[in-house]
């Protein structure tokens, strides 16, 4: 289980490096979970969690209800 309130919306989906475009959706809410040095790892489309530049994403404030109705729903499509 993730134990983070802490979502932020894809803004980019550039190419870079060993990733491609259908690893992130523009505009797509993703969970964070973890910041490393200006990188943000969360879990992309393919199910692993990786690291992105953190100016792919802004964050986004949610009220606790739906912070915890939006993290139930991402576990229920992650399971």
């Amino acid at each position: 289980m993730i134990e983070t309130d802490e979502f932020v919306i894809c803004v980019n989906d550039t190419d870079f490096g060993e990733f491609s475009a259908a690893d992130l959706i523009i505009g797509k809410c993703y969970t964070v979970l973890a910041h490393e040095d200006g990188w943000l790892r969360i879990i992309d489309e393919s199910g692993e969690d990786y690291l992105y530049p953190s100016t792919w994403f802004v964050p986004v404030t949610l009220s606790r209800e739906a912070a915890t109705r939006l993290q139930h729903s991402l576990e229920r499509v992650a399971a």
